[in-house]
């Protein structure tokens, strides 16, 4: 494998300019049309659970390992993070994700919008912000990258995304080592068209994937 630094390093500007311009169209088209999506979701989730918020706000880390707040819709139980550390020894990936299948944790609405990936979608205002592309590497939490060997961490060397290639190769049912490989492949690989292809194979992942729990 190239050194994924220089590989970095060498992609053209024109590259990255191609990328953040179809990132800022993308999260503003994406925005004004599923406007009614964003209304439902929140409408369902404040009837499921009116005490909790509508929107997660949860510390990442990004490129070059700088730290922002990720949003998402929230799918879990208003004090999900407190309940984790009863749950970690039942962690089903065996390596520094966790990952529950039947997480007791995650609500009703929660499970469906898991399912179709629409809890993601106010990320797009991560991506309009620059702190996120549509796609990338996804970005880890704190507590994982502390785990990380200095091999994982290249991934950590882009912007990283609300989909890649992890997402449209198996999801979660992928171990933490295949992605880290599956990311590395895809900062080799990503052209401005390389990229559009992963949207494109995500738009199925938003009507249901099988893999994603």
């Amino acid at each position: 494998m190239q050194n994924i630094e220089a590989v970095v390093q060498q992609q053209p500007v024109s590259y990255y300019m191609g990328k953040r311009m179809i990132d800022i169209s993308g999260a503003l088209i994406g925005i004004i049309l599923l406007s009614w999506v964003f209304l439902i979701i929140a409408i369902a989730i404040k009837v499921e659970d009116p005490k909790g918020p509508v929107f997660f706000r949860q510390k990442r880390i990004g490129k070059n390992e700088k730290a922002f707040h990720m949003f998402k819709f929230r799918s879990m139980v208003s004090d999900a993070e407190e309940r984790l550390k009863d749950l970690l020894e039942k962690n089903e990936t065996g390596s520094i994700m966790f990952k529950m299948k039947h997480d007791p944790r995650i609500t009703k609405i929660g499970r469906f919008i898991r399912k179709t990936s629409l809890d993601e979608l106010p990320q797009l205002w991560n991506v309009l912000k620059g702190e996120m592309s549509l796609v990338g590497p996804r970005p880890p939490l704190e507590r994982e990258v502390n785990q990380y060997s200095e091999y994982d961490k290249q991934r950590l060397l882009v912007t990283p995304g609300c989909t890649g290639l992890w997402q449209v190769s198996g999801r979660s049912n992928i171990g933490f080592e295949e992605m880290v490989e599956l990311d590395l492949q895809y900062i080799q690989k990503r052209t401005i068209g390389y990229d559009i292809n992963i949207i494109l194979k995500t738009v199925g992942v938003l009507f249901g994937s099988k893999d994603a729990y």
